[in-house]
């Protein structure tokens, strides 16, 4: 567990996660809960017993049901993050199975389906989709539906799964404190170390002494902090939590550990409220809320959002360390963001201080706005107010605020008051895991005289944050406004004027404008409910408003939905439907086999390059970059760096042996410097590497290093497609026939033949970070001779042998590359893996000893660049029928500042807009080059943005004729003659050509004509949600590549296997292994399946394989699978006469027998293959077809994917498991790149979205709540291997329906805000119209600004204009 350490730092992504078990040797309990280890401090363990997956279970003593079942469900690819997933899974188990729920059927636990489904609701997977991690997370739940569970390798085809053929379960069956450590344990107060004294060495080596003190009272730690007056730095320590979001905080002379105080972690009721210790964990405030909710028989409103809020701050792991007070402070101090201090603002809520000079009680309106905490200032408690039975016109804090009178005349009030509490947040995650854009939260008192029916404001707290200020506050001129006041639209329009004056986002605030739109929209969404025309309700509406709000199944329009009529279905729960079909003409290939060493990933056994021990006098290496786009470098200054203990050498392009390159990446169609010399062209780009004992030390060299930059005589950097068309800077590089796209037809006939055109219209896309879960990692080891064995996680390995040979100016057969498994690559391990091993090698090859790097998350992100940008323009002709006539594209993109794979783009690109009949086609492309990192291959490179530009085509079509955009696909779909004309020979045979037999299907699958009607009602029905559907095709174009491969079987029958492919988490393995087992099973009947266990697929090894190529284009498995094949035919051809003579002694010859008369006689059993495809079989099409239903909240933005449907064609898959996982982690995958993973960078270029807290890839929260997978299984493909197809990549594409349904939902909005304009008789505007422009990624704010970031306002103002 130990490499995730250095990987993020940040909490954000749970692949760190461990247990932490904690023994109270005075109550004998035993409290276990998961955390991230990159954010646990060491000294924070003591009396801890730490257990990790391994602990759980492992291959020597028998693994956890949960790893069997991770494995059995198909739930790990590359393995990297799960066994993270598995201790949330545990964590989550051993909570549920401590509780006084009763007591589960055997096999089966207390925890419940929704729980399970939040269970792993904190961790990153970019692999598999979450689908099946989800069921079997659900596998252990009593109240699971055994038939909703996906496929798994648990029950054979036609077997029902129940509980019996699951691996067995059993609470309490692993020891995580030992009974020998519960001897050791020592109450707090009798604490033997209540002051560790500590030797550490600073960032830059320096020896210093600090120490870390555990005080037992508030008394004592005040002590503590009133004696430090000599300008030591203190830490006060809860959870540590808050270096995920503040980096480099350094070392601190002295930690104080506060969680021991009693002060600080107690917990008094009363009912008022509750006062909570300022130490206390943000889990422990859920739980103790939850309780005071569940023990009272008076509700407990207040509470009950609080805890439902609270539950979306960070991720469960977090919350476990996170402190209340940390928060707070970090709000109050630091200016953090948080969701806390705005809900806890909102519910009145005041704290408790302690300073040198006494104690002050504050409300936490006051604690925010006082200047910030000096160290001696300490938080000490909160009291949340339960606002239960307690008349809040009449106490805020115990003061009265103001009076409010109803009368009749008579001047006695007569009515009764009723409370109304909400909270809210907008996020990219729409259940935490990200921070808010705004954070709000909503307390008002509610007053009705029972025998007129007006209603007025009481009390009112409105509180705001996160939207770019200090901190949260009040909104008191809105609460001034309001209060005594009927709700009508003409006061709520007025009450959002004044709104927006308050709350103003500061300058340099990212997305100004969206976020007080989100201000707007959640004052409107609590108010709106409150709206009547007359300005009375009658109590039992009241009544029924709060009992609304009482809901803990809180969403943005549930109380409007409560007042207007509107309904919604639960989304809730997370379901799915996979139809397999299995063959058995090649068992075991076709089988759904489990992946081959899931359960080692599961446990964290599996070896990843970063676990490969490090050698004697292993070195570490850390990149220095520059930080400027394009300047001449003056001078690097490293002298001061390197004089720090530890720090050994700093490496650059002067250290280039004689004989060699500065060459970092020699790839197909041009090279790279490994290190800049003279200039640097890209903010990010490495100047050199500082190399030291430590990762730690080489890191904090590297940002000690002073660069000095000269811009003097150079021309601005490119920072923009568009500069880069100004300046004419394009790459122009000469391609072989093969990456050179074909245009089709006459575009100028076409144009002429059109009854409408469209012309130049431009459309964008986004950049994508491949956010591969392990990030980029080498370790070089010197040998004699001037050889290296470099290990590296890649997908080149071969041409990562090649740069490192020219680099260092040796021959290739010095240069060993070993590659046993990746953590993720999506092609980001392809070109972009290669500099940093030639990094590690130049660096060992100079210094003469082992050198290893691994990229922390930041730089990772900052240096490797990823999918290419693109600005397109279009131009169509149509008919007005809607078929088209006519396509051309100009299309620039963006390659950063070297060529890379940047040449075949415009081919893939090209490939994936042909899948419509355009009649004509015609292209123009130009490769910008600018002054980024260079882009390079991401799944599906190319591909998606041709899809997406080629939906956007139809998408447009369709809005200028009135047409529905799904009658336009049918109409310009192929025929299979049209199919040809675009496509040539990847075309193959008509009765290969399958899509519109995917589409029927997914039209049947997804009930899409019935469902289309259903969203149309629901739209007539809903004024601020809209819900969208769309139904798409895809083709994707494939190549085959030549492929080696070596099956060997030792002496007692074992079958070692190598191929130049390598394990991405794909199932190259798994399938490699089943094909050896067929094709050597076929010496005799029914014996593959003895074959299957004796085989093993190793590491890839450059000299041991040669010309292993690269793993990309999703064909390398099945490739890789041929070559088996035919390396097996050849030891078959070997083995088959011995065979023939054994069996004319006996009547049966077992496999050991024959392997052993094989060496006997000297037969060579080992056997190489280099399969090179013949041009029937190198290139083939593939075929999917989507459709997805989407809900838009028209107040913020965010998008709900209820529902996809997916039907692919497989043609006769080797591994419907693998192949399945592959389908919906692509597809997910993509629905990063359409509407959530937004790539950021600075003025200088430099990546800023480069973390888990400002990239979001697709979380679970993010997939389909219902997600259906059909593979259709064809056997029409017999050029292919064994009838297979490719499923890497090709499903990403279909994530396009999303976006799709997005913009349809977007039409219904814009339709409603241009009604909005008409009754206000104001000029109808582009904001209104049916046509509009949707970039990638399609944002939270995106959408919102599609939908009208001013749609309250018009909604509001139309309403008073016609009143």
């Amino acid at each position: 567990m130990y490499r995730f350490f250095h990987y993020s730092l940040s909490g954000g992504c749970g692949a760190c996660l461990v247990l932490i078990s904690k023994y109270n040797p005075e109550t004998r309990d035993l409290e276990e809960h998961s955390v991230s280890s990159c954010l646990t401090l060491l000294c924070s363990l003591h009396n801890c017993s730490v257990t990790t997956s391994e602990g759980l279970g492992n291959q020597r003593d028998g693994f956890h049901s949960i790893h069997q079942r991770i494995a059995g469900f198909h739930a790990s690819q590359c393995g990297f993050c799960t066994p993270g997933m598995c201790i949330s899974l545990y964590s989550s188990l051993s909570e549920a199975d401590k509780s006084s729920r009763p007591e589960p059927p055997p096999g089966f636990s207390k925890l419940t389906v929704s729980e399970a489904e939040r269970a792993v609701a904190g961790n990153l997977c970019r692999c598999t989709g979450y689908r099946p991690i989800i069921d079997a997370c659900k596998s252990f739940c009593a109240d699971v539906d055994m038939e909703d569970l996906g496929l798994n390798s648990f029950c054979k085809k036609g077997e029902t799964l129940d509980i019996s053929k699951l691996p067995p379960y059993a609470p309490k069956s692993v020891c995580t404190f030992p009974e020998s450590l519960k001897n050791e344990s020592e109450p707090i107060d009798e604490f033997k170390e209540r002051k560790l004294n500590l030797v550490y060495k600073s960032e830059l080596g320096e020896p210093e002494d600090g120490c870390w003190i555990t005080p037992t009272n508030l008394e004592e730690l005040m002590e503590i902090l009133r004696s430090e007056e000599n300008g030591n730095r203190v830490k006060l320590v809860a959870g540590n939590t808050s270096t995920g979001y503040y980096k480099n905080q350094g070392n601190y002379q002295k930690y104080i550990d506060i969680r021991h105080i009693p002060e600080l972690s107690m917990i008094k009721r009363e009912k008022e409220g509750i006062d909570i210790g300022a130490g206390v964990t943000l889990s422990k405030v859920i739980e103790v809320l939850d309780e005071e909710i569940s023990s009272r028989n008076e509700p407990h409103l207040v509470f009950k959002k609080v805890v439902n809020h609270l539950n979306m701050v960070a991720s469960k792991f977090v919350r476990n360390m996170a402190s209340l007070g940390g928060n707070l402070v970090m709000a109050q101090r630091n200016e953090f963001p948080s969701d806390i201090a705005t809900i806890l603002l909102g519910a009145c809520s005041s704290v408790i201080i302690r300073t040198p000079t006494g104690t002050l009680s504050l409300s936490l309106e006051e604690f925010l706005g006082q200047p910030p905490c000096d160290p001696q200032t300490l938080l000490v408690s909160v009291r949340i107010p339960s606002w239960s039975g307690v008349p809040l016109s009449k106490t805020e804090g115990g003061n009265e605020l103001y009076s409010l009178s109803l009368n009749n005349g008579t001047g006695e009030v007569e009515g009764e008051s009723e409370l109304l509490f909400e909270t809210y947040r907008a996020a990219p995650y729409p259940l935490g895991g990200a921070l808010a854009y705004v954070n709000a939260a909503f307390m008002a008192e509610v007053l009705a005289n029972e025998s007129t029916g007006e209603l007025v404001l009481g009390h009112l707290s409105l509180a705001f944050g996160a939207y770019g200020t200090k901190h949260a506050i009040r909104a008191r001129k809105v609460e001034e406004y309001l209060k005594g006041k009927s709700i009508t639209h003409s006061v709520l329009l007025e009450a959002i004027q004044i709104l927006k004056m308050t709350v103003v986002p500061r300058e340099g605030t990212s997305k100004p404008d969206y976020r007080s739109s989100l201000v707007v929209g959640f004052l409107f969404d609590f108010f709106s409910p409150l709206i009547t025309s007359s300005g009375k309700l009658n109590k039992s509406t009241i009544n029924d408003l709060v009992s609304a709000a009482s809901n803990p199944e809180s969403n943005i329009d549930k109380i409007s939905n409560a007042c207007n009529g509107e309904s919604r279905k639960s989304t809730s729960g997370i379901s799915s439907k996979q139809v397999v079909e299995i063959h058995n003409d090649y068992h075991p290939v076709g089988y759904p086999t489990k992946k081959v060493s899931a359960e080692l990933q599961a446990s964290g056994e599996a070896v990843y390059t970063d676990d490969i021990p490090s050698p004697k006098d292993c070195l570490y290496g850390a990149f220095v970059y520059s930080r400027k786009p394009f300047a001449h470098i003056k001078h690097i200054e490293v002298e001061s760096a390197l004089a720090s203990p530890g720090v050994v050498s700093f490496v650059s392009a002067k250290d280039i042996p004689n004989g060699g390159q500065n060459v970092g990446l020699k790839a197909i169609f041009g090279e790279e410097p490994m290190f800049a010399d003279d200039l640097t062209e890209f903010a990010g780009q490495p100047l050199g590497v500082m190399v030291a004992e430590t990762r730690r030390l080489a890191k904090a060299a590297a940002d000690q290093v002073k660069v000095s930059y000269d811009t003097q005589g150079l021309e601005p950097p490119i920072l923009s497609v568009e500069e880069a068309i100004k300046r004419s800077s394009f790459f122009e590089i000469p391609l072989p026939p093969p990456f050179i796209p074909q245009q089709v037809g006459d575009f100028s006939k076409g144009m002429a033949e059109a009854d409408h055109k469209i012309l130049s219209f431009k459309v964008e896309t986004g950049s994508q970070y491949h956010f591969y879960m392990e990030t980029q990692t080498a370790m070089a080891v010197p040998d004699e001779d001037n050889c290296l064995t470099v290990y590296t996680s890649c997908q080149m390995a071969e041409s990562t042998q090649v740069t490192i040979a020219k680099c260092l100016g040796i021959p290739e057969h010095n240069v060993r590359i070993i590659t046993r498994r990746v953590g993720g690559g999506f092609g980001g391990k392809a070109t972009r893996a290669i500099p940093v091993a030639v990094a590690c090698a130049v660096s060992a090859f100079k210094l003469r000893r082992p050198v290893r790097m691994y990229l922390d998350r930041q730089t990772d992100m900052i240096m490797i660049g990823g999918r290419h940008p693109m600005k397109m323009f279009y131009t169509v002709g149509f008919k007005a029928d809607g078929k088209i006539t006519a396509v051309h594209v100009d299309c620039f993109l963006d390659a950063g500042y070297s060529v890379d794979l940047s040449p075949i783009i415009p081919y893939t690109m090209t490939s994936a807009l042909k899948k419509y009949n355009y009649g004509a086609l015609s292209f123009n492309f130009k490769a910008c080059k600018t002054n980024f990192p260079s882009k390079s291959a991401m799944r599906a490179p190319g591909d998606v943005q041709g899809a997406f530009l080629a939906e956007t085509i139809i998408e447009h079509v369709a809005s200028t004729l009135s047409m529905d955009a799904n009658s336009i696909r049918e109409k310009n779909l192929h025929n299979f003659e049209s199919l040809k004309l675009f496509y040539g020979t990847y075309a193959g045979d008509k009765l290969g050509y399958t899509l519109p037999l995917t589409l029927e299907k997914v039209i049947i699958l997804s009930n899409f004509n019935q469902r289309t009607k259903e969203i149309r009602e629901f739209n007539c029905t809903n004024r601020w949600r809209k819900r969208g559907m769309s139904i798409l095709p895809i083709i994707y174009a494939v190549s085959v590549r030549p492929t080696p491969g070596k099956v060997s079987i030792l002496n007692d029958g074992s079958i070692v296997v190598e191929v130049g492919g390598i394990e991405l988490g794909q199932g190259l393995w798994t399938k490699v292994k089943q094909m050896t087992a067929f094709a050597l099973g076929r010496l005799w009947k029914d014996g593959n399946d003895e074959l299957y266990e004796k085989v093993r697929v190793v590491q890839a090894d450059t000299i041991s394989m040669v010309q292993g190529g690269m793993t990309a284009g999703s064909t390398t498995s099945e490739s890789s699978c041929e070559a088996v094949r035919v390396a097996c035919d050849v030891l078959g051809e070997r083995l088959s006469p011995i065979k023939k003579t054994l069996l004319e002694k006996a009547q049966e010859v077992s496999w050991d027998a024959l392997v052993k008369q094989a060496y006997f006689q000297s037969v060579n059993m080992s056997a190489s293959a280099y399969w090179v495809p013949d041009s029937s079989s190198n290139e083939y099409l593939n075929y999917g077809a989507a459709a997805s239903e989407v809900e838009i909240n028209l107040l913020t933005g965010a998008s709900t994917i209820l529902r996809t449907d997916m039907v692919y064609d497989c043609g006769r898959s080797l591994n419907p498991a693998m192949d399945l996982g592959q389908i919906e982690g692509a597809f997910v995958q993509g629905i990063g790149f359409f509407v959530l993973e937004e790539h950021v960078v600075d003025s200088d270029g430099m990546v800023t979205s480069n973390g888990t807290w400002t990239y979001k890839i697709p979380n679970l929260d993010t997939i389909p709540k219902q997600f259906n997978v059909e593979m259709l299984s064809t056997g029409l493909h017999q050029d292919r291997v064994l009838s297979s197809k490719a499923s890497g990549e090709p499903p990403l594409l279909l994530a396009g329906t999303v976006h799709c349904a997005i913009r349809e939902a977007i039409k219904e909005a814009r339709k409603d805000l241009h009604s909005y304009k008409s009754s206000s008789n104001e000029t109808i505007g582009e904001e209104c119209s049916a046509t509009f422009r949707m970039d990638t990624p399609a944002t939270i704010d995106v959408v919102k600004r599609l939908c009208g970031l001013d749609n309250v306002e018009r909604y509001l103002q139309s309403l008073v204009h016609h009143h």
